[in-house]
């Protein structure tokens, strides 16, 4: 094996066994070498000073993925982390222990910052992942109302989770994400809180997202933010994605509906000027992925590898036929 080689495989090995909690033996079949090879490749990491914080050297096909990507996408960040012979569970670790890093030294440049913030499993157990940012004095601000219809909440208060982790301050969206109909929404985007809070929101200083897949059981569904009909014309008019609400088609334009009438959630805006990063990644969110890239509503993605593919599989396909 070469030493750039070794140096690769070494990174890509510390990346699973210390960053996904993967066994020496799960290691050896994701990557199809031995049990002693892993442990001689972790060793090596532990001798290169790869490891701090994080892993500090690139797996080289990350990296290259992550710079088409940004290319491709006009991403100010890109980031690409190993998933190759992953299960699903492990993939998603990656995503939110790279994210955890990523949101940590945002939020360690300096204090007072207003941090917008979206919905999401992936996004909570990131902000889960960061270290404590005590005197932060950071402002959390929810993008979107957290209630259903029926009065409950989602448990992937995200907002709240952010504004623990940074002992700053918490402001929420006081309406439900989507209203009765129309003119319950205007009642409630006129409420003088709700104007506070969505002027703050606009004026962040960095935006973190999650983004939703549409499909059969979909967060919105199983969560009891849309009903099953209403599930159903989504699908029909070309739905794939949902970000803060926002239910946009593969294009990444959003589609009209009667369900947008009634949405509270705050605005985003087309090709944002300020870091709006999103965390997503798994064959699950592939097409939702690319629909939000393609529409411009995020500046920074956080990923695999394996997604990577997919969203570049055009390029590669022309290389190959070349």
């Amino acid at each position: 094996m070469k030493n750039r080689d070794k140096t690769h495989y070494a990174a890509r090995a510390a990346w699973m066994y210390y960053i996904t909690g993967n066994t020496q033996h799960q290691i050896a079949d994701a990557l199809g070498i031995s049990r002693q090879v892993v442990q001689r490749l972790i060793a090596a990491a532990l001798a290169e000073n790869l490891i701090s914080f994080d892993i500090v050297h690139q797996v080289s096909e990350c990296q290259r993925l992550a710079s088409a990507l940004a290319l491709k996408h006009h991403l100010y960040f890109c980031q690409v982390v190993p998933s190759k012979g992953l299960a699903s569970a492990s993939c998603q670790r990656m995503i939110t222990s790279a994210a955890a890093i990523v949101m940590a030294r945002l939020l360690s440049a300096r204090q007072g910052m207003t941090v917008a913030l979206g919905s999401g499993r992936t996004l909570r157990m990131a902000i889960e992942k960061m270290p404590e940012l005590a005197g932060s004095q950071h402002h959390c601000v929810s993008l979107l109302g957290v209630m259903t219809a029926e009065g409950t909440t989602t448990r992937y208060d995200v907002p709240l989770c952010m504004a623990e982790k940074t002992a700053g301050k918490y402001f929420i969206v006081p309406a439900p994400m989507y209203a009765d109909d129309a003119h319950d929404r205007a009642l409630w985007c006129h409420n003088r809180i709700y104007k506070l809070v969505s002027e703050k929101a606009r004026m962040a200083d960095v935006t973190f997202l999650g983004i939703g897949d549409i499909a059969a059981n979909c967060p919105l569904l199983h969560q009891g933010f849309i009903l099953p009909q209403e599930l159903e014309r989504l699908l029909k008019k070309g739905a794939v994605a949902e970000v803060v609400g926002h239910i946009i088609d593969a294009e990444g334009v959003q589609i009209e509906s009667e369900l947008q009438q009634r949405l509270t959630s705050i605005a985003l805006p087309s090709g944002p000027t300020r870091p709006t990063l999103a965390f997503a990644g798994g064959p699950a969110k592939h097409q939702a992925i690319e629909a939000v890239l393609k529409g411009r509503w995020i500046n920074g993605l956080i990923t695999d590898e394996e997604t990577a593919r997919y969203l570049l599989r055009e390029e590669r396909l022309t290389k190959t036929t070349l």
